[in-house]
This record gives structure tokens, sequence and C-alpha cells, in this order.
């Protein structure tokens, strides 16, 4: 945001064009707007996430704060906001349930083990080791904390108190209490809070319902005086004080007992704010270092720890509306925790009387989101091992500590990992001496190339072997990245691949769709059946586009012919000169159809001769 800020008044000093100065003051505003539309998303749901840890509701407002400023300023994406999230707040309130010293000491320590792990991790650049962690063990995680959040507020919603803890604990405690003496109001207060959340997602998605959910229950509770009548609020648990986030000091004699949790949450976090990032770059195009993100996150939960926050994450509904707003640079995000700051110091008293039940409600409808059924139908379809590693996970996070799922979940992609440890090599193919397509083994640009050799401006041609399974998942993101920048089409030929699991297809998936959105195309060639099967049960073929899919032929090459040509055709409308010589692919395409078609006169003429020994009646031709 200084950098447009200080674009605008240079643009004024020097008595620049009024659409110069125009066009500085709509990208400030653009950060502005996505700043305020983050910040009015970040109140309810630091509230929320920090009665999900457990926690005073002020140490979630707190974490959204100089956090979010410290972790935008220094971590790799510009959109990610970093803050408390509702898997990892689970996390945190698991991993305090046995701790016999203060929870909110706890929490601060945490903090400060998680963010020097994380610093340790991306200062050793430990970025790729995200990928090892698969996609279905990441989403049965996800889908048990979804589970354990919706159970968790039952006594919330109902204004009832029992005991809690996990699972069965929670259930049979709620149960036992008995849903018929349920406060009415608190009951109202819920439904009515869960009834506009769904009916503003589905009718006006682009509006916050959280946040207008949370107004007018604090409205209504207010207005009719509420609280005199019963109803619990935020400050009946602990009023949020209103003022800076002060200065705490974490007890390292909690550090050992804390180690175990610490690890969990650090695992967690840095899955959670790689996966979010790359999907943001993904339709962004950002280049983004993990290594990078680490850091910068780990500088998050340091700065966490001595503002009284607890560990956080990248926050995938803040981040992905900092972008929908229109955010363009990291100052958004910086913009957005000094706004928290303002709130604090105005809104404290007016939180102090948000309806506990609502933002039960709330957290009701957070955690049936977080369970993505479609999702989780792809995943065990796809593969009998994904479902596997989905299934023990999703039923580890329901019926053992958080912290130790996450620990087998990790094992599980270990084991997963060393069964098909194998690395992908990506090549680009061009045109050799001969006219036929040849591998080069490092990159080249025009000018080095080799004598003889040659390649289209428009059309990249890329040759993968390897493993296509989780952990190469990364490798082959960035590398489809790198070889999409400047050109029309982009040739991937995976004959000499192996195996293909859902992972991989949510790269492709997303590198379509990242193009195709730029006006770029992904053709893929040479998947063998089986390929082509996993592909058709994962519902990707919809996805790619039938026309982008060139299955392996029995014939050598015949299947990379055909993409090369339609890759022709499809930059033909607009292709300049190649060369003086005219363009170097479509002279390839058809040099290739030449060939073949001497080829087939060649089988014609050998049908058509009668075996040795035997002569032809000329009337029977």
């Amino acid at each position: 945001m200084a950098l447009q800020i200080g674009a605008f008044c240079t643009a004024y000093a020097r008595g620049g064009t009024t659409v110069a100065v125009g066009r500085s003051m709509k990208r400030v505003l653009k950060e502005m707007i996505a700043a305020v539309g983050v910040v009015t998303l970040s109140v309810p749901q630091g509230v929320a996430y920090a009665m999900i840890a457990g926690l005073p509701p002020a140490m979630g407002l707190y974490a959204t704060c100089i956090p979010v400023i410290v972790g935008s300023l220094l971590r790799s994406s510009r959109h990610v906001v970093a803050g408390p999230t509702n898997a990892l707040s689970l996390l945190v309130g698991g991993a305090l349930v046995g701790q016999s010293s203060d929870p909110m000491s706890a929490a601060i320590t945490l903090a400060l083990l998680v963010g020097l792990m994380q610093v340790g991790a991306g200062l050793l650049r430990l970025g790729s080791v995200v990928d090892y962690i698969s996609s279905p063990v990441v989403l049965g995680y996800i889908s048990g904390a979804g589970v354990l959040i919706g159970v968790g507020q039952l006594h919330n919603i109902t204004g009832t108190t029992g005991p809690r803890g996990g699972l069965l604990t929670t259930l049979q405690g709620w149960l036992s209490v008995g849903p018929a003496s349920a406060e009415p109001l608190a009951v109202g207060f819920a439904v009515a809070t869960v009834i506009l959340l769904v009916g503003m997602r589905r009718l006006v998605p682009k509006i916050p319902g959280a946040v207008v959910a949370m107004v007018l229950a604090i409205g209504v509770n207010i207005l009719l005086s509420l609280e005199d009548a019963g109803l619990a609020v935020i400050a009946d648990i602990a009023p949020v004080p209103t003022g800076l986030p002060p200065l705490t000091i974490p007890d390292l004699s909690l550090a050992v007992g804390l180690l175990p949790a610490a690890v969990a949450c650090t695992v967690l976090s840095l899955v959670e704010s790689s996966a979010i990032a790359r999907a943001i770059a993904s339709d962004t195009g950002q280049r983004l270092s993990s290594s990078r993100e680490f850091f910068g996150q780990g500088m998050s939960n340091i700065a966490a720890a001595f503002s009284g926050g607890y560990p956080i994450s990248g926050s995938l509904s803040r981040s992905a509306l900092n972008a929908q707003l229109g955010a363009k640079t990291r100052w958004a995000g910086v913009a957005s925790g000094v706004l928290m700051l303002l709130v604090m110091l105005v809104l404290g008293p007016i939180v102090d009387h948000t309806p506990i039940a609502a933002l039960a409600g709330l957290l009701l409808v957070v955690a049936f989101q977080l369970i993505d059924v479609p999702k989780i139908k792809r995943t065990i379809q796809t593969r009998p091992a994904d479902g596997i590693a989905f299934g023990v996970t999703f039923i580890a996070a329901l019926l053992i500590p958080l912290n130790q799922a996450i620990y087998l979940g990790v094992g599980i992609s270990v084991v997963l990992f060393l069964q098909r440890a194998r690395m992908i090599s990506v090549l680009e193919m061009v045109i050799g001496p001969r006219g036929r397509l040849r591998t080069i083994s490092e990159p080249l640009t025009d000018d080095t190339l080799p004598e003889g050799f040659s390649r289209c401006q428009r059309i990249k041609i890329l040759h993968v072997e390897g493993v296509l399974f989780f952990g190469a998942a990364g490798e082959l993101q960035l590398a489809l990245d790198e070889a999409a920048a400047g050109v029309d089409v982009l040739v991937v030929r995976i004959k000499r691949t192996q195996g293909i699991d859902v992972t991989v297809i949510d790269v492709l998936e997303s590198v379509a769709i990242a193009m195709d959105r730029r006006g770029q195309h992904l053709l893929l060639v040479g998947m063998p059946p089986r390929v082509m099967a996993t592909l058709q049960r994962a519902g990707a073929v919809e996805i790619l586009g039938e026309d982008a899919l060139f299955p392996s032929r029995k014939r050598w090459f015949a299947a990379m012919n055909d993409a090369a040509g339609h890759a022709v055709g499809l930059v033909e409308p607009r292709c300049e000169q190649c060369s003086e010589t005219g363009c170097v692919a479509a002279k390839y395409v058809e040099a290739q159809r030449a060939r073949r078609a001497r080829e087939r006169s060649k089988e014609a003429v050998a049908l058509e001769l009668p075996p040795e020994g035997c002569s032809v009646d000329p009337q029977q031709g």
C-alpha cells in the first residue's frame, strides 16, 4: 500500500496526468476495501475460534492484529492472511485440556514453540516437507475436526452445561443433561443464526454472512435486554478489554510438556498455510517459496506469543476474501492488521454483548462446511490407498487426542511415500535436426539451443517421467507453472510415468483452470488405459476437457503428433512467424502428416501385391 501511496504522491508532485493519479488511487482503494472486508470477518471468527480453543475471546482478537501484520510483511504469498483457524484452534484446545497451568499462559508458550519450529524449518529450507503429507490425510483430519467442532457446540446451542472433552465424553454429557432442558432463548438464537448464514450463503454469497449474523445478534440482544432474561454472552466467559494487545511473556518452564502438541500444531499450521498459498497462487500466477512461507508463518506465531495470541495459521476464508476483493499486494494484509488494532480500541464493549448461542450457530455452520462430502467421495473412489489414508485419519481424529491423530496421519503419509518413493523428471521436448521431437536435459533459451534444434514460441512440450503421487505434486506444480509462463499451449507427455493419485490430479486441474482463465491451454498426452480410468473416476475428464486429453496409442508418437496438431490449431489464428521460414510447430505437424501419408501409401501398395509365386488375373483386378 505504501508503494501505491508513494506512486500517487510522485505523480501529483510531478504534475502527472489525471489518469495516472486515478489509477494509483484506485489501487489504494482496492487494497483498503480488501483490508476492511478481512477485518469485518476477523472479528466474529476470532471470537468464535477462541471459544473452540477454550480460551478467552480476546485472545482470538489479539491473534488477528500484530501477527497478521508480521506475516503479511514476511511471508512469500501476497494474499494469505494469518490468524486463528477452526481446525488449529481445536488442536490447541485439546492440547490445553491436560495442562495444570493457566490456559492463557500455556497457549502463549505454545505459540512461541510453534513459531520457533516454523522459523527453523524455513531457515533450513524444509519447504518441500509438506509435500509428503498427502491430501487424503489432511482431508481426514479436517473432516474429523468438523465433527468435533459441531459436537462441541451442543451445550452452547441448547444453553446447558455438562462435561466436555472428546467426542464420546461430550455426547454422553450432553445426552445426560437432556436436550429437553434446553433454554429456548439460546436455541432460538442458534437456529436463527444457522438459517441466516445458510440463506445468505445461497442468495448473497458475496456478503460476509458471519458479520451480518453477529451484528444482528448483538443488536437484538441489546435492544430487548435479553441478558436480563438469562441469555449468556461473551462477557460471561471473559470480557474483551478495550485497548491494544498486551505484551505477554511465554513461560518457558512449560515448554517440555507442550513440546508434543507444538510439533502437531507446527505440522498442521504449515500444511494449512501452504495449501492456501498454493491454491491462491494458482489463480494469480504468483511464484511462491515454501521456505519463506514457513519463515513468515513462524514469525507470525512468535508475534502472537508476545502479543496475547495463541498458535495461528493461514486462514482460508480470510485469505480467499482478501484475494476476491481485489488485493494485489501484501499491504492489504498489513492494513487489515492495523485496522484490527483500531477495532480493539473501540469495539471491545460491544463484542462483550455477543450471544454465545449465536456464536455456536456460526461454528455449527463452519463445522458443516469443513466436511467436504464431494471431495471425500472422490478421494475414496480414486485409489484404495487414498481412501484408507483418509479413513484412518478421520477415525483417529474422532477417537484419540488430535495431536496423536496428526502424528498418525504423518506416519501414514511416510509409509505411502516409502512404498512409492521415486521423484519425477520434467524435460522439455524440442524439434531436432531430423524434424523429430527430442528431449533436452537442461533448461535452454532460444539463444542457447544446439544447432539444428528449434521450438515454437507459443507452444511448449514437456516430457514427464517418474511416479505421479502426492510426494511429487509440489515439484510437478512448480514445473508446470514455470513452463506455462509466456506460452499459449502447454503439452505434457506422461506416457512414461507410473500411477496417478488424487493429489496430482488436483495439481493438473488447478493448473488447467488457471491457464484457462489466462486464455491458455493444457494438453495431456500418452495416458495409458489405467491412468485414463483413474481420471474418469476422479471426475477430472470433465474439468480438463476431453479435447485436451490424448491417450496413448499403439503407433509410436501417434498421440503426441495429434496433440501437436491440435496445439497448432489453437494458436494458428494469432500465431506470428517463429522464424523467417515460418512457424516451426506448424512445419513439424505438416511433416509428420506427410510422413504418415507416405507410410499409409506404402501399406496400401503392400496389401495389393500378390504373394510370391502367385499370378493375378487382370480381369479380377
